[in-house]
């Protein structure tokens, strides 16, 4: 049995419609007005809404908008008004059957079957383009994770499909979600790299600042401040693009406040640098793209993110290692003493690193070859540093650190790109046999 709701915008002036309606056996479970027209067919949940007016107002097709939008149902609606875009209005806010010319009493029944005919047709139509756009949806996502991971880990595109099948078995997800998840995976670790590539290029600019006041390889480390200052730039592009408005907006703007701080000790120290004053800008610099990876994820020691923070601060304790093993030779004898007991400080804070990350990365791929080659760096960079008072002890402390970092940039790009990271530790074992 159909049950009507009906719609007017006097529902107190209404014709006969009620009557008829009920004449015709259909129910009706009361008459409201525009204000409560969503209200009241959520409550009362009928089979058909039967709209009457002589002039279809705004607040009426903008009633039935609201309805379509959040519980359709079909409607009926019965009116004098017979211009092309009240029609156009009326079909648009989800009307089936616009009669004009008022009603038939003996039309009625017949009239809400064709509005209930074409509603579920309307509906099997809708479903079906929902499925087709969600089919096409899932298909975008699996060939962009497919992409990625054809990058990341070299995998053919068999491998790569094959590895988001298997993740999706082992964790009774559909493909699409799997792949989805991995898309988002990828975004946060890239975000978590390039964050962390900011406290390292903090770093990295002191230390090449000290290297050219104590006049060693002074072109070589010019050109490498200038790639440096236009790293952090590039990384701050991209950042707006990776990091959420809402969320973590604040504080890349932070950030990005701490930078034009350094940049301006920069160019003001240009002739004569001020060591102390700089560092203490990139110290602020690193402080806040610290926060950032924290906010990312980074700091979580239960996410798959961790493992790629941790290896990625380690280029920026490699570069705090130098740049205070520099400071040391160049600032006064407070300020040198404060510096070689930080630098005792960063390298006990590095080492501690090296034991996680033995434990933590994948034992997979050449990733343990790569933490070999970086520890046997760390040990030649120590070894300079050591000597950090001698011009030969500097000369060395500018080329270690560089292969220390380097070893370390390899490292922490392959991890983000690591099946470990993108897919979590269970997804990982999905690999391609």
């Amino acid at each position: 049995m159909t049950a009507a709701l009906v719609l007017a915008d006097d529902p107190s002036a209404l014709p006969r419609l009620l009557q008829d309606l009920t004449d015709a056996g259909i129910p009706v479970l009361g008459a409201c007005d525009c204000n409560t027209l969503v209200h009241r067919v959520i409550q009362g949940a009928p089979d058909v809404v039967v709209g009457w007016s002589e002039r279809p107002s705004d607040p009426m097709f903008e009633a039935l908008g609201r309805l379509e939008q959040v519980s359709p149902c079909p409607v009926v609606l019965f009116t004098q008004q017979g211009d092309v875009e009240s029609i156009e209005r009326g079909l648009a806010a989800g009307v089936q059957e616009y009669v004009i010319g008022g009603y038939s009493a003996q039309r009625l029944r017949g009239v809400i079957h064709v509005a209930q005919a074409r509603f579920r047709a309307v509906q099997a139509l809708r479903a079906q383009l929902a499925d087709l756009s969600s089919r096409y949806e899932e298909r975008r996502l699996v060939d962009r994770a497919k992409g990625i991971l054809m990058r990341g880990a070299q995998f053919t595109e068999e491998e790569a499909f094959r590895t988001l099948r298997s993740a999706s078995q082992r964790g009774n997800r559909r493909v699409g979600e799997v792949a989805g998840r991995l898309i988002d995976a990828a975004r946060a670790a890239e975000a978590v790299n390039r964050s962390g590539q900011l406290r390292m290029l903090s770093q990295r600019i002191v230390k090449l600042q000290a290297l050219r006041a104590a006049r060693i390889e002074e072109a070589g480390a010019s050109a490498l401040l200038t790639q440096s200052c236009a790293r952090v730039r590039a990384n701050l592009e991209v950042l707006d693009n990776l990091v959420s408005k809402a969320t973590q907006g604040d504080l890349l703007e932070r950030v990005r406040a701490a930078w034009s701080a350094l940049a301006r000790a920069l160019e003001a120290g240009e002739a004569a640098p001020d060591l102390a004053a700089l560092d203490a800008c990139a110290e602020e610099l690193s402080t806040r793209a610290d926060r950032l990876v924290s906010a990312l994820g980074g700091a979580d020691p239960t996410s798959s993110l961790h493992v790629v923070n941790v290896c990625g601060r380690q280029r920026m304790l490699s570069q705090r290692f130098a740049k205070l093993a520099l400071l040391g030779g160049l600032l006064d004898a407070a300020q040198a003493t404060a510096a070689r007991e930080a630098a005792a400080s960063t390298a006990t804070e590095f080492e501690r690193a090296l034991t996680f990350l033995a434990s933590a990365t994948p034992s997979g791929g050449d990733v343990p070859a790569r933490l070999e080659a970086a520890v046997a760096a760390w040990n030649e960079m120590r070894a300079a540093v050591d000597q950090a008072d001698t011009s030969r002890g500097r000369l060395e402390i500018a080329s270690t650190s560089e292969t220390v970092l380097e070893s370390f940039e390899q490292l922490t790009d392959r991890l983000e790109r690591s099946l470990h990271v993108l897919l979590g530790p269970t997804g990982a074992q999905a690999g391609p046999r």
